[in-house]
C-alpha cells in the first residue's frame, strides 16, 4: 500500500476569523497545528469500510501533496511571497517528520495555484511588492532540480512552468501548473507519448476541471491586466468566450471541450485532484456536454474552505491509500480539528471513496 496525504490552498498570510477559541489567526498558526495532525496519521486505524487498508493502522504516509496556493496574492496589507514561503518552509519542509513504508522521509510534491502565479507576474489588483516569485522559484526547483537552479532575477512563468510526473506502483502521476488548458496539453501529450496506453493516469493540478473564466488569458490585450475585464492571465490560453472574465456568468465551456477532446483521447486518465474552489467533495466530472466521466476529487483548504471558513470542525485534507497489487484506490476524508477545543485529538475519518484504476 501506498499512502498520500493531499492537500491545497495554504494561504500563508492571511487570518482565519476562529481557531481553536482565537480570532484573527495566521495562515502560519493553522497549518502548523494541521501538520502537527497530519503527522498523527501513521497511528491511525482505517475505517473498516471495504477500501483499500480497510480497517488498518496508516503505519508509513509515503508522499504529502500541496496543490499551491502556497502563498497568499500580495494584496496590501498581505505579506510578501517571500514571506510566506519561509513559513511554508517552516512548516512543510522542516516541522513535517513523517516516514514513508521504507523508512524515508515522506516525499513532499508541489505545483503552485493561481495566487503563487499572480506575485510572480502581477495583478489588476494593487500588490505590495508589485512581484515577487519566490514562491514560484522555490517550487520550481524543488520539484524540476534543474542543474543550474533558478532565481527571482531569472524567473520567467511564460518558460518556467512547472510541469512534472512520477511514476509510483505502476501509475503515472502528472502534476501540472494551474489548469490542464491547451498548451499544458502540449506537455501532457509529450509527457504521455512514453507511457503505455494501459497504465493508469492520475491528474493534480490546481483548478478545477471547469477551470475559472479569469484565469485564462485577456482575449482583447494578453498580457495586460485591467480592473474592468479582470482577467489574470494565468492560463496561456486566450479567453474564448467574452471580453471580461464575467462574460456570460464567467462560462468555460468552451475551454472545456478542449480538455474533455484530450480527455477521450487517453481514457487511461483515470483520476483528477484539485483545490482552489476549497471543500471536501468526490465526484465526476461530465464535461459541458455530459459526454465524459471523470473520477474528481476536490480537497478543502485549512484557510479558505467553503464550509471549514464557517465550521472549523469541518477541517479536513485527504488520505489517499493506493493498492499496488489490485489498482484500487480510497480516498479518505480526514477531519483533523473535530474537536477544536483538544490540541491533541485524534483524526476522525469521514466521507470515503474506492475507484478501480485498472
Amino acid at each position: 500500500m501506498i499512502n498520500f496525504v493531499f492537500t491545497s490552498d495554504a494561504h500563508y498570510g492571511i487570518r482565519r476569523a476562529n481557531f481553536r477559541g482565537d480570532t484573527a489567526v495566521t495562515g502560519h498558526t493553522v497549518n502548523t497545528a494541521m501538520v502537527d495532525e497530519m503527522m498523527r496519521l501513521p497511528a491511525a486505524k482505517l475505517p473498516d469500510d471495504d477500501g483499500v487498508g480497510s480497517d488498518k493502522f496508516v503505519v508509513a504516509i509515503d508522499y504529502v501533496v500541496q496543490t499551491g496556493d502556497i502563498a497568499n496574492r500580495m494584496e496590501i496589507p498581505v505579506q510578501s511571497a517571500a514571506a510566506s514561503w519561509a513559513q511554508f518552509d517552516t512548516d512543510y519542509l522542516q516541522r513535517l517528520k513523517l516516514k514513508d513504508h521504507s523508512g524515508k522521509p515522506t516525499t513532499v510534491l508541489l505545483i503552485p495555484g493561481n495566487h503563487d502565479i499572480s506575485n510572480a507576474i502581477g495583478h489588476y489588483k494593487s500588490m505590495r511588492p508589485l512581484t515577487d516569485p519566490t514562491s514560484m522559484v522555490n517550487i520550481y526547483n524543488l520539484m524540476l532540480k534543474p542543474a543550474t537552479p533558478m532565481t527571482n532575477e531569472k524567473y520567467n512563468y511564460r518558460s518556467d512552468k512547472i510541469n512534472y510526473s512520477r511514476d509510483i506502483g505502476g501509475i503515472h502521476f502528472m502534476f501540472l501548473t494551474l489548469w490542464p488548458d491547451s498548451a499544458e496539453r502540449t506537455w501532457m501529450t509529450s509527457d504521455l507519448a512514453a507511457v503505455s496506453a494501459q497504465t493508469p493516469v492520475i491528474i493534480f493540478t490546481h483548478d478545477q476541471p471547469e477551470c475559472e473564466a479569469k484565469h485564462f488569458t485577456n482575449p482583447e490585450a494578453p498580457g495586460t491586466f485591467d480592473a474592468i475585464s479582470k482577467f489574470e492571465n494565468l492560463a496561456e490560453e486566450r479567453y474564448k468566450e467574452g471580453k471580461t472574465a464575467a462574460a456570460d456568468g464567467g462560462q468555460t465551456a468552451i475551454e472545456q471541450r478542449g480538455l474533455v477532446a484530450f480527455l477521450k483521447k487517453h481514457p487511461n486518465i483515470k483520476a483528477y485532484f484539485h483545490g482552489n474552489s476549497n471543500f471536501n467533495e468526490f465526484y465526476e466530472y461530465h464535461g459541458p456536454d455530459n459526454d465524459v466521466s471523470l473520477n474528481t476529487f476536490r480537497v478543502d483548504s485549512p484557510m479558505k474552505g467553503n464550509v471549514s471558513s464557517k465550521d472549523e470542525a469541518k477541517l479536513s485534507f485527504q488520505l489517499i491509500s493506493l493498492d499496488t497489487a489490485t489498482g484500487r484506490l480510497t480516498v479518505r476524508e480526514c477531519l483533523w480539528n473535530s474537536e477544536p477545543q483538544k490540541q491533541d485529538q485524534p483524526i476522525v475519518f469521514g466521507e470515503s471513496k474506492t475507484i478501480a484504476l485498472k
